[in-house]
């Protein structure tokens, strides 16, 4: 599991994905989601620009991302 420190209060799960290079691009970043490909907490999540804070768990393809 890999570990993301916010310097903010949160982090937009599409820009989530770019920063951590899970995705080469924002475009793709904004795909995935709405394929359905990517999990925030355990559940299937389609809001591009969810707000993610301390605590939440991002998946995508066998990749876990923990926000703190």
């Amino acid at each position: 599991m890999q570990n993301f420190t916010l310097k903010d209060e949160f982090i937009e799960l599409n820009k989530l994905l770019k920063v951590c290079h899970l995705v080469p691009s924002g475009g793709m970043a904004k795909m995935v989601i709405e394929d359905e490909l990517v999990k925030v907490n355990g559940e299937i999540e389609l809001r591009k620009r969810r707000k993610l804070r301390a605590g939440d768990v991002v998946d995508f393809q066998g990749v876990s991302v923990k926000i703190d």
